[in-house]
C-alpha cells in the first residue's frame, strides 16, 4: 500500500506542478520583469539587476523562516493565477462553443455566411469549368491542372469557415454542429440526445480517445486565456504582446485540431455503436441485419426527449 501512495503522490504532485505551479511562476516571472521595467525601460537589463541585488540584500530574507514563507507565497500566488487561468479557459471553451442567439453573435454568423456563400459560388464555377467529356483513358476526365488548383484553393479556403452554411458564430460551433447534421441525415437520430446515452455504452479505448481529445480543446482553450492574460501585461511591459500572440496561435491551432478530430470521433461513435445502443434498448433485435436506419434513429430520438 505505501509504494501505491508514493506513486499516487509522485503523480499528483507532477501534475499540479505541470498544470498549475510551472504556467503561473512563469507567468509571475514576467509580471514581476515587466512591473519593474515598464515601457520606457523595457530592455534595461541593468535596471532588473539593480532591483533584483536590492532585494537580495534585505536582511529578512536572510531568515529560513521568511525565505520558505516567501516561497510558500509564490507558489500560492502561481497556483492561483493557474486557477484563475483555468476559470476563463472554461469560458473561452463555452464561448468558441455557444449556440449564438444574440445581436452580435448573429452578426458574425451572418458575415460568416456571406464569406462561406462566396466561397462556394466561386467552387461551383470553378467546377463547372471541368469539360464534361472524357479526355483521358477509358473515357476518364482529366482535370487541368490550373483549375485543378483553383478548386483545391477554394475547397480549403471554404472549409476553414465552415463545411456547410454556417449556422454559429465560431467554427468550433459550426464543426460540431456539422457533425450533427451529418448523423441527423445517415440515422435521423439526434446527437444532442442520443450522445449521453451512447456514452454509457461505448468501450474503453473509444471513451479514452474521446476524453483525450476533448482535454486538448480544454487545453487549448486555457492557452488562449493565458494569452488574455499575457495582453494584459503588455499594458505595463510591451514585450508581453509578443507571448500574448505567440499563445494565441498556437491555441487555435490546437483548438481547431482538437475539436476536429473530436468532431470525428463523435461521428465514428454513432456509426460503430449506433446500433449496438439500439440493441441495448431493444428497439432492434439481435438477429437483425444491417446499418442503423432512419426509423430506428427516429424512435431512439424519441424516446431519449421523453415526450418534451
Amino acid at each position: 500500500m505505501n509504494p501505491l501512495l508514493a506513486t499516487l503522490g509522485g503523480k499528483l504532485t507532477e501534475r499540479w506542478l505541470n498544470l498549475l505551479v510551472l504556467p503561473g511562476a512563469l507567468f509571475l516571472a514576467a509580471t514581476a520583469v515587466g512591473t519593474t521595467l515598464g515601457q520606457r525601460h523595457w530592455h534595461d537589463a541593468d535596471r532588473l539587476r539593480t532591483t533584483l541585488d536590492d532585494l537580495a540584500a534585505r536582511p529578512a530574507l536572510d531568515r529560513t523562516g521568511t525565505a520558505a514563507l516567501v516561497v510558500a507565497l509564490l507558489l500560492l500566488t502561481a497556483a492561483a493565477a493557474s486557477l484563475a487561468v483555468q476559470f476563463l479557459g472554461g469560458a473561452i471553451e463555452r464561448y468558441w462553443l455557444r449556440p449564438g442567439r444574440d445581436r452580435l453573435s448573429r452578426a458574425l454568423t451572418a458575415r460568416r455566411a456571406r464569406r462561406w456563400t462566396r466561397l462556394h459560388a466561386q467552387l461551383e464555377a470553378a467546377v463547372a469549368e471541368i469539360p464534361l467529356r472524357g479526355t483521358g483513358p477509358h473515357g476518364a476526365v482529366l482535370v487541368p491542372p490550373d483549375v485543378q488548383a483553383r478548386i483545391e484553393d477554394l475547397t480549403g479556403a471554404r472549409d476553414r469557415i465552415a463545411l456547410r452554411t454556417p449556422t454559429r458564430p465560431t467554427w468550433y460551433g459550426d464543426r460540431m454542429q456539422a457533425a450533427a447534421d451529418r448523423l441527423e441525415s445517415a440515422y435521423g437520430v439526434d446527437l444532442a440526445t442520443l450522445w449521453p446515452r451512447l456514452w454509457l455504452v461505448l468501450p474503453e479505448p473509444a471513451v479514452r480517445q474521446i476524453q483525450s481529445a476533448h482535454d486538448s480543446f480544454g487545453a487549448a482553450a486555457r492557452l488562449a486565456a493565458w494569452a488574455v492574460g499575457y495582453a494584459l501585461l503588455a499594458c505595463w511591459w510591451w514585450p508581453a504582446a509578443l507571448a500574448a500572440a505567440g499563445c494565441a496561435v498556437v491555441a487555435r491551432a490546437r483548438a481547431r485540431d482538437a475539436l476536429g478530430a473530436l468532431a470525428a470521433l463523435v461521428e465514428a461513435a454513432v456509426d460503430v455503436h449506433g446500433r449496438e445502443l439500439a440493441e441495448r434498448i431493444g428497439l432492434i433485435g439481435a438477429d437483425e441485419s444491417g446499418l442503423l436506419g432512419h426509423e430506428a434513429g427516429d424512435r431512439m430520438s424519441e424516446l431519449f426527449r421523453k415526450a418534451e
